[in-house]
């Protein structure tokens, strides 16, 4: 799959061909449902917690005596059929941690990029760096590649460069500056459209070919 190389002002400058081992895979929509439903659930704290009979305070004392008044017999006050008793059935702390083998992952974010390539989602750039580390800059650029379309940014490497463009690209509600090594598929299904730069591409194939 051949797509066009552009420049941060939206030039057309030549094409490229896309690893077809990467871009062009079978596409699997249950595997890309695990994963986002994986990463969604082990995002969770599961730090919620409710109060059972023996963690409410009171209700120390038999309310009434158990025979002859006629009523139900009741031992203590902070059952859970009282007001201000304790719970039954309730959450307490626990992990949603879910596990998924990093082959199935990958296989998943493969077929997420192939989904977003053959949908026309894929933005090759020659080059994202500025000359200023100016929030101004990143938004005309990206304006320019993917019009109002939210993008998900690239990065081929952690360096000055990626600092500067994260900073700025932090102020942008519709774009997010992502280290392809981190490439995660709820970021990838959230965006409209992907921007790489040209060495993003061999760190795409390094981690996912």
């Amino acid at each position: 799959m051949k797509v066009d190389i552009y420049n941060i002002e939206g030039q057309k400058l030549r094409e490229v061909e896309l690893p077809a081992s990467v871009f062009e895979a079978v596409v699997n929509i249950d595997l890309m449902h695990q994963a986002y439903t994986r990463q969604m659930a082990n995002a969770r704290l599961g730090t919620h917690d409710t109060k059972t009979r023996s963690e409410v305070s009171g209700g120390g004392r038999k309310p009434w005596k158990q025979k002859g008044t006629g009523r139900a017999r009741q031992g203590s006050t902070r059952a859970a059929q009282w007001v201000g008793g304790g719970r039954i059935h309730t959450p307490h702390p626990r992990s949603y941690e879910q596990r998924m083998p990093r082959k199935m992952r990958q296989a998943a974010l493969r077929s997420a990029l192939t989904v977003k390539a053959s949908e026309a989602g894929i933005v090759v750039v020659d080059d994202f760096n500025f000359s200023e580390p100016k929030t101004r800059l990143v938004a005309q650029a990206l304006t320019k590649l993917v019009g109002g379309s939210s993008a998900l940014v690239l990065m081929p490497e952690k360096n000055e460069s990626y600092e500067n463009v994260a900073r700025c690209a932090s102020n942008l509600d519709d774009a997010k500056i992502l280290l392809a090594s981190y490439l995660n598929i709820r970021d990838l299904l959230g965006y409209d459209k992907v921007v790489l730069p040209l060495k993003t591409l061999d760190v795409l194939t390094a981690h996912l070919g």
